[in-house]
């Protein structure tokens, strides 16, 4: 499944200061990995977060959330954001500091 370039772009200006990010290809997309620790990626035009159990919850009251869901079953801890809710840098920034901010919790990966 191809992941629509430009936001994998914004995604990736968000996440330059840090010095622990790199990309990896998965969930047919890319995903962007805090220490090791998958954090956030883009599946087709999609925003895809790991927020843990309890930031999943809380993030799938909010607007154009949605459960990540590939093979019928949701996946614990991570949700989808339509692009509606990543329309304005402001938008796509509050959702990636979520996800890094659970990322950056968990202990490092080599």
């Amino acid at each position: 499944m191809a992941y629509d370039e430009d936001l994998a772009a914004r995604v990736r200006s968000e996440l330059a200061s840090r010095g622990d990010v790199t990309e990896r290809k998965m969930f047919g997309g890319l995903a962007f990995m805090v220490g090791g620790n998958m954090c956030c990626g883009v599946t087709g035009g999609d925003l895809m977060l790991r927020l843990g159990a309890d930031g999943a919850d809380a993030a799938l009251d909010e607007p154009h959330a949605r459960p990540m869901d590939f093979t019928g079953r949701p996946m614990a801890g991570f949700v989808f954001v339509a692009a509606e809710g990543t329309a304005t840098s402001s938008d796509l920034q509050r959702w990636v500091d979520r996800a890094v901010q659970f990322a950056a919790s968990l202990p490092p990966k080599g």
